[in-house]
């Protein structure tokens, strides 16, 4: 696909972008209206704090930004971060290599310009028993090729098969219009990329991604990923519905920070959005938005 031809395709991701983002924002308010019942109750309904992000090029020009939605403390939400973000300019050497899957692209050395948007979600539990999740995707572009990325996961300290199975079932519905190959593919490419090989453990029960994804058809791939996007709300939030009143002891708590200290591991040592966001110099609070707010090692 001619650079000309890409503009529209790549307006569409960005908007299509926001909209999940006001979705999830608005559907996350709306969970904190909703918790009457509990020790957190009696505070006031969280709500987002949302500020605008920037980044600049090496020569001082405008290099995109995005938004950085985050709420702390509250009746559901210990911290929940939503950023979107559309940034661009060109890819030092360190910064080619955490894009992709795919390393030494060819004509990089060339014409190392780039253009990124997506949307990245990390949700931080008050209830030990409600779980933690992940959720990004994102279209990149460059002179020489596009792709899709992106997935969600959940990563529960104290695991519930009934959980497990709906977020998986909804992700797989979602999925399947595509062609019955995409679920397990997925899949199977989440179980690989949140392993945590330091530690020998998945860092949840996984879920769906992919990266590096482009068949050629842009519009079929970027049906693929708004539907990753579309299964997020309804695998996750009878979650936050079944288990946010369920009472919890010191020692889950203690179960849920310890837990928060490897998802803290990988997202700092391997996860490939939080090197690119860093090495292309993106606002660093939004790119480390993901770590908890507190956790405990032992």
């Amino acid at each position: 696909m001619v650079e000309e031809a890409m503009e529209s395709q790549k307006a569409q991701a960005a908007e299509w972008f926001k909209t999940l983002r006001d979705e999830i924002v608005a559907a996350f308010e709306t969970l904190e209206d909703s918790q009457t019942t509990g020790p957190f109750a009696g505070a006031p309904a969280g709500r987002f704090d949302v500020s605008e992000t920037s980044r600049a090029s090496d020569d001082g020009s405008d290099a995109g930004g995005g938004l950085m939605s985050v709420m702390r403390g509250g009746r559901v939400f210990e911290k929940v971060g939503v950023n979107i973000s559309t940034v661009y300019g060109t890819l030092g050497p360190r910064a080619q290599t955490a894009m992709a899957a795919r390393k030494g692209l060819d004509g990089m050395a060339d014409d190392p310009r780039f253009w990124a948007s997506g949307i990245s979600l990390v949700a931080h539990m008050q209830n030990p028993h409600t779980p933690a999740v992940h959720m990004n995707t994102r279209m990149f572009w460059t002179p020489h090729a596009w792709w899709f990325g992106g997935g969600s996961d959940l990563n529960p300290c104290i695991e519930y098969g009934e959980d497990t199975a709906h977020f998986h079932a909804v992700q797989k519905a979602h999925l399947d219009p595509h062609g019955d190959g995409h679920y397990p593919r997925l899949k199977a490419w989440a179980d690989e990329y949140f392993y945590i090989p330091h530690r020998g453990r998945a860092r949840g029960v996984g879920g769906i991604f992919m990266d590096d994804y482009c068949t050629g058809d842009w519009a079929a791939d970027f049906a693929l990923t708004q539907d990753i996007g579309r299964a997020f709300l309804p695998a996750f939030v009878p979650l936050v519905e079944r288990r946010r009143d369920k009472e919890w002891s010191a020692a889950d708590k203690d179960a849920q920070l310890i837990h928060r200290g490897l998802y803290a591991e990988y997202n700092l040592v391997y996860d490939r959005g939080t090197k690119f966001g860093l090495e292309t110099g993106h606002d660093a609070n939004a790119v480390l938005m993901s770590l908890p707010p507190m956790a405990k090692w032992v």
